[in-house]
């Protein structure tokens, strides 16, 4: 570990700390870097906000691409006290964010009822067998095409 991931760790980490000494949220904090400066901060607030999405992780990259104005955070880092969950790891997919460290694993999280290794579980079973109830209906029964729109908008290079 070189200075500066140890730093940042230790960032998220605090954030973390004062989060759950503060009764906002879970203990959670993130850190998004880019090189050795601080983009963006979150904390867990899903206690707080009554937002089950509001992890550490997710309110960092959101607060990211609204200071930045860009969705796509390609080259930034993000540092996580604990391991990502299922849902920020896909925000930090489709954040493009390609480099994640985190503190704690989901096995050190797990004594104090914090792991999610259950829902990587989940995923990696088939639809069937998950514990909530995935049906395709046939999207056929609307007017509305939004597949075909944004095929067609994208055509005409609107949406870059």
């Amino acid at each position: 570990m070189n200075e500066l991931q140890r730093q940042s760790m230790q960032h998220a980490i605090s954030l973390a700390y004062h989060n759950a000494a503060h009764q906002h949220g879970k203990p959670f904090g993130a850190v998004i870097m880019k090189d050795d400066d601080v983009v963006a901060t979150g904390i867990n607030e899903v206690l707080a906000s009554h937002d089950p999405t509001a992890h550490a992780e997710m309110q960092a990259i959101r607060e990211a691409c609204r200071k930045l104005g860009t969705s796509d955070l390609q080259g930034y880092t993000l540092y996580a006290s604990g391991e990502p969950c299922p849902m920020c790891f896909s925000a930090i997919f489709w954040a493009n964010i390609r480099e994640v460290y985190y503190g704690y694993s989901n096995e050190d999280a797990e004594s104090f009822g914090l792991s999610t290794k259950y829902l990587y579980d989940q995923i990696a079973i088939s639809k069937e067998e998950r514990d909530v109830k995935f049906v395709k209906l046939d999207p056929s029964i609307s007017e509305y095409r939004p597949l075909d729109m944004w095929k067609a908008v994208n055509e005409k290079g609107i949406n870059e």
